[in-house]
This record gives C-alpha cells, sequence and structure tokens, in this order.
C-alpha cells in the first residue's frame, strides 16, 4: 500500500506539473468569498512573508517547493495572522492567496505552552477528526462548531509556558474555536498552544483540500477516510506543509487589529479551558 500512496502522490504531482499555475491564484477569490474573517494586508508585508516562508522552507532542505499551497502561521504576539501562499516556479516569489487572524499559545497558565515554531507535515500519520461542537463545563466549544475539522500534527517538542518553563511534548493541532465566545478574540495569544483559526476557514482548508496533498494521495491508492467529506472540491495544487514562524515585530501592525476590549474582558479568569 504504500508503493501505491507513493504512486498516487507522484502522479498528483505530475498532474499539477502540467497545469498553469496561474489557475492556483483564483483561489484567492474564493478565499474573499468563504472566509468571513479576513486581514487585508499590504503589498510591502506579503512581499516580506513570503521572504520568511521561504527562509523557513529553505532551513528545512525544501528551498525548491513549489506548485503548491503553504500555510504560513506569525506566532508573534503583535500579529497572531495566517497566510496561504502559493508559488509556480521555484524561482518565483510566493504570492498570497489570503490571511485570516489566529490565536497561538498563550504562555503564563498551566499548561499552556508556546507555539512551536517550524515546518510541520499534514499526514494522515496523524489522523485528522472532527469536532463534536459540545460544551465543555465552561460553556465552551473546544474544537468550534460540530463537523469542524482538527487538522492534526503529532506530538511534538514545545516550550512550557508555565513553572518553571523548558520543554515539553505536546499534541500540536490548527483547528477552529467557539464561533460565539472565542472566535471575535482571533487575533491575540489565547490558546494551549495549538492555532485556533475561524469557522469558516477551516471550512475553507477543508472543502479545498488546501493542505491535503497526503490524504488525496493516501485516498487515490484506496485509503478510505471518514473525515473527508464526499463532496470537496479538492485543488490540484493540494500542499502539506504548515510552518510556523516569529516575525520578531515590536509594534503591532495596523491590518492586524486586537480585538476589541470589552470582547476581552468577558473572558477573564480560567473561563476558556479551550486547546
Amino acid at each position: 500500500m504504500a508503493s501505491a500512496v507513493l504512486a498516487a502522490a507522484k502522479h498528483a504531482a505530475d498532474v499539477a506539473a502540467h497545469l498553469d499555475p496561474r489557475g492556483a491564484l483564483q483561489l484567492a477569490s474564493q478565499f474573499e468569498s468563504d472566509v468571513t474573517r479576513r486581514l487585508a494586508i499590504p503589498p510591502a508585508d506579503q512581499s516580506a512573508y513570503g521572504e520568511r516562508l521561504q527562509a523557513a522552507l529553505t532551513g528545512k532542505g525544501l528551498g525548491a517547493l513549489a506548485r503548491q499551497y503553504v500555510v504560513l502561521v506569525d506566532r508573534n504576539p503583535n500579529v497572531q495572522a495566517l497566510f496561504i501562499y502559493f508559488r509556480g516556479d521555484p524561482a518565483g516569489k510566493w504570492t498570497l492567496i489570503g490571511a485570516s487572524p489566529v490565536s497561538t499559545g498563550w504562555p503564563g497558565r498551566y499548561d499552556h505552552f508556546v507555539t512551536p515554531l517550524g515546518v510541520f507535515e499534514h499526514t494522515p500519520s496523524n489522523m485528522d477528526f472532527r469536532a463534536e461542537g459540545t460544551l465543555n463545563e465552561n460553556g465552551i466549544r473546544g474544537y468550534g462548531a460540530r463537523d469542524m475539522r482538527i487538522f492534526d500534527f503529532g506530538w511534538t517538542d514545545a516550550e512550557r509556558g508555565w513553572g518553571k518553563g523548558g520543554i515539553s511534548s505536546m499534541r500540536f493541532q490548527m483547528h477552529a474555536t467557539d464561533p460565539d465566545k472565542l472566535e471575535p478574540l482571533l487575533g491575540i495569544r489565547h490558546s494551549k498552544g495549538c492555532v485556533r483559526i475561524p469557522n469558516s476557514l477551516d471550512r475553507f482548508l477543508d472543502h479545498y483540500g488546501v493542505l491535503d496533498a497526503e490524504y488525496e494521495a493516501a485516498a487515490d491508492a484506496g485509503v478510505g477516510f471518514w473525515v473527508l467529506h464526499s463532496d470537496r472540491a479538492v485543488t490540484p495544487w493540494a500542499g502539506r506543509y504548515l510552518v510556523v514562524i516569529d516575525s520578531g515585530v515590536k509594534a503591532r501592525p495596523a491590518w492586524s487589529p486586537l480585538p476589541r476590549r470589552e470582547l476581552r474582558a468577558r473572558m477573564q479568569g480560567n473561563a476558556d479551558t479551550a486547546d
């Protein structure tokens, strides 16, 4: 079966290689239509983040990566944003498809990690699952509304944000959050270490298979996945990498506004126990 999956992955890459890569940029219009929480990134910052993405990929031996979407997250406390990028040629520049606010790890509380930096591969080896939409003891739907997809990147080492610090293993995921109580707080650090994203962005990534290259290769080889919906419209430029960086910026850019003060005031103490 492993050889069949590899063959399916190669076939998908060959198909993408013969398509006009400009077609991949059309997903930007779909992003604007489907994703309700968006950030308007100025051209200069789009280019700067494209360069940061390239540096991170190069550092992992992936400098020639092209013809597939890549998701980039800036965990910097002054930014807290996610970007989807694409380029059609290894020598070309990365083009922004869309950006949204996120929440990453909020240190200073027990069992809260600093979101790890690095390049993380999305693979069925760490199987995704879907939210049940149930409420916890604080009335929070930690993984978002029912049927939201949890993108699982497996166990990874991360910095503990409590006690004396140090490094421990955490289960690193990217997922939606409570659409009523926590989604309005996206844009500040507020998670236990995972990357929280808007519910509409979760649906977008899921429906178009933006990070599902490995899942699709396995499915084409005959592996069945209950987590994949039958009505998905998977892009031929599906990718597999989530990249987390810290830009180091010292002031919050105008394009990444803070949540309104009154919304933040509603979630005091330990009211938020979600991932």
